[in-house]
């Protein structure tokens, strides 16, 4: 293998070159004998002036949902991995669970995992590995991770005979940073996948990649090999806060990149933004709000910081080494310069303003976090996963990759040495799974759903689960529950169960906390 090694915890990040803004009004410093929850509750009602309370707000601080305010206090990340309440499963048993699964398959999600990286962000937990140096040196490691992902491709359709024949619905090549594969490896990587995957004329291809690295002979040779969308993990257009994360771009060159791609032509141009960075303010929100609205991309993720490890809840995939920013002693000596970090209620407050803003201009939010053009939503792949209607598997393949199906999940290695080992020994290298018992399995069912802040329809569940019912004792207790609180209504009559605003706004604690059988059961007092 010739990926260089990486340190098992990365040295602490060189101080930063831009210069500390000035400090603005800090929160009190609680008392020490002050809980974690008390102390959430200050930075909850610390807020900007120059903007509303937010429902979401109130809502948090109500003593009713103290639980929802402690979920949010612990950060997790809640809405993109949903782990099964079965744990130690054998991953070849999720293997043949997915199998026959895929027998019988609507159109499903495809990804490839590129984990190269040119430097890494201050904000990033993703297993990536940096490919920087000499031009040859970083081709080099390119190619190998092209060579890993396609030996791992022919692993699992070799292991899941059904995968060769189902339908792909999207076909996505995420990272990492797979923009900076050279263009032989892109059209190497994308013929295969074309080549040997059920691709068929609705099958979307989307690649993913950093602003600078998308230039026009990319973009075109993109266009060329059949990729119909271009997705960049902007976070910000005001390069100071970009500088303060790590970002070697700058907002000219993310603007730059969403006009480069509009006129390439691709049908889907998406961007990402974070709220919560290092220094960031609302006046900044307001900005990149109105830098989207102008530039128009088809669509943005809108994401909150999140610095707790994805691994704790296993909600998402973290690499082996930490984010810079998740050490206490950087945190510590960024704010003892002169930095920042936004309040939990200024951080409600950036949702609002970037939420609202879209929904103005008539974008719509489907799932969560996913904001798309008028008319061009859902974000295709999320729906493929969570649609109350749909919720068909998800095949990852590549370092940290992430799959599903209804009965079981499983997560790829997210070490690159012990990656590397396994594809070169012949095994597909997934690192753990979990599974599902019926109960589980229908809950996940609403939960996802939830997730797509459309409304659930008794309908749907019972075709899904024969027998059953959307509104069970436990969940109806708990739909009532949070009725009563403004989260959500429930129509039984009717056979729907509908997030407010609020609720959409606080779904990942809501189904985290509430909605899962135990809780549900908990909160309710009935036993199963």
């Amino acid at each position: 293998m010739t990926e260089p090694a990486q340190p098992a915890r990365p040295a602490q990040p060189a101080r930063p070159a831009e210069p500390a803004q000035p400090a603005r009004s800090a929160t009190p410093a609680p008392p020490e004998s002050a809980t974690a929850t008390d102390t959430a509750l200050t930075s909850l009602l610390a807020l900007d002036p120059s903007a509303p309370t937010p429902a979401a707000v109130e809502a948090l601080a109500a003593p009713e949902n103290r639980h929802l305010l402690e979920y949010v206090r612990e950060d997790p990340f809640g809405a993109h991995v949903f782990p099964g309440n079965i744990e130690g499963y054998d991953p070849e048993r999720f293997l043949d669970d997915l199998d026959a699964q895929l027998a019988a398959t609507g159109p499903i999600h495809l990804w490839a995992y590129i984990p190269t990286c040119s430097y890494r962000c201050r904000f990033c937990q993703y297993p990536v590995v940096i490919a920087k140096g000499p031009q040859e040196a970083v081709a080099r490691r390119a190619a190998q991770w092209v060579d890993w992902n396609i030996a791992e491709a022919r692993l699992w359709l070799r292991r899941v005979p059904h995968l060769a024949g189902a339908p792909v619905g999207e076909f996505n090549v995420f990272g990492g940073t797979p923009s900076l594969l050279p263009p032989e490896e892109i059209r190497r990587l994308l013929d295969f996948y074309r080549e040997h995957f059920g691709f068929g004329p609705d099958t979307t291809v989307r690649f993913e990649g950093d602003p600078t690295t998308f230039t026009p002979d990319k973009l075109e040779l993109l266009a060329e090999l059949g990729c119909t969308k271009v997705s960049s993990g902007v976070q910000s257009f005001d390069d100071h806060v970009l500088a303060m994360s790590g970002r070697e771009h700058t907002g000219a060159a993310c603007r730059e990149f969403v006009r480069r791609a509009k006129a390439t032509g691709f049908d889907w141009v998406s961007v990402d933004l974070m709220y919560g960075l290092l220094d960031q303010s609302l006046d900044t929100v307001r900005e990149d709000l109105e830098t989207v609205l102008a530039e128009g991309p088809t669509a943005v993720v809108c994401t909150k910081l999140h610095l707790r490890d994805y691994s704790d809840t296993r909600t998402g995939v973290s690499g082996v080494q930490p984010a810079a920013w998740q050490l206490p002693s950087y945190r510590a000596r960024l704010e003892s310069r002169g930095h920042r970090w936004p309040t939990l209620g200024e951080q409600y407050q950036m949702r609002e303003v970037l939420t609202g803003g879209l929904r103005a201009a008539g974008w719509t939010e489907h799932p969560t976090m996913y904001f798309a053009q008028p008319g061009a939503g859902p974000e295709k792949w999320k729906a493929i996963m969570a649609d109350q209607d749909l919720q068909l598997p998800e095949v990852a393949i590549g370092l940290g990759g992430s799959s599903s199906c209804r009965r079981s999940e499983g997560m790829t290695e997210v070490d690159w040495r012990r990656y590397g080992e396994a594809v070169d020994a012949g095994r597909i290298p997934l690192g753990s799974a979990t599974a599902f018992t019926d109960e589980a399995q229908e809950t996940r069912a609403v939960n996802m759903a939830l997730t797509t802040l459309q409304p659930l329809r008794e309908e749907v569940h019972r075709a899904r689960f024969p027998g059953s019912s959307l509104f069970s004792p436990a969940r109806r207790a708990a739909f009532a529950s949070l009725e009563a609180r403004g989260l959500l209504t429930a129509d039984e009559a009717a056979g729907t169960v509908t997030l407010t605003p609020t609720g959409e706004t606080l779904v990942e604690a809501i189904i985290n906390t509430e909605l899962s059988a135990p809780a549900a059961r908990e909160r309710s007092g009935i036993t199963p």
